[in-house]
């Protein structure tokens, strides 16, 4: 009898660890099973250090993420952002690739317009700021060309 219950109490502990494990995974993970929404466009000129998965960010919060990044016909870089249902863009909208902290992790910053018309759902941001690119810039003042 005295086995059964160590047996019962030692699935119960091994049951709870692997629920906890699950919820890091999936909060840390940045996964979104619940998550619904439409998707925008934004095509830029260089998204260099920008990765599917980071965040989208409208006064500083947390809206969005980046969906996908794909190279265009005309060597541009278009990023899909899946936006919630609630949020509404302007067509006058700003896209701007950021950087978190001095060497952070890239994101979207958009600032929001104050048209009337909106962004219908898998529609264009217009209005785009690509990144600065430390390497480049760093390579033109070392070469001379500033």
């Amino acid at each position: 009898m005295k086995r059964a219950n160590l047996e019962l109490t030692v699935g119960f502990f091994v049951l709870l660890g692997l629920l906890c494990l699950a919820y890091l995974a999936i909060n840390l993970g940045k996964i979104e099973i619940y998550g619904e929404g439409y998707q925008i466009y934004a095509n830029f000129d260089n998204a260099s250090g920008l990765k599917t998965g980071a965040t989208v960010e409208v006064a500083g919060v947390e809206v969005g993420r980046v969906v996908s990044i794909k190279l265009t016909p005309l060597n541009q870089a278009r990023v899909g952002l899946k936006m919630p249902i609630g949020l509404k863009i302007h067509d006058d909208a700003i896209a701007s690739i950021r950087t978190k902290g001095i060497i952070g992790d890239k994101f979207i910053k958009l600032t929001t317009g104050g048209s009337e018309k909106l962004i219908p759902p898998g529609g264009s941001i217009i209005n785009t700021e690509s990144g600065i690119d430390l390497e480049e810039l760093l390579g033109t003042y070392i070469h001379g060309k500033v």
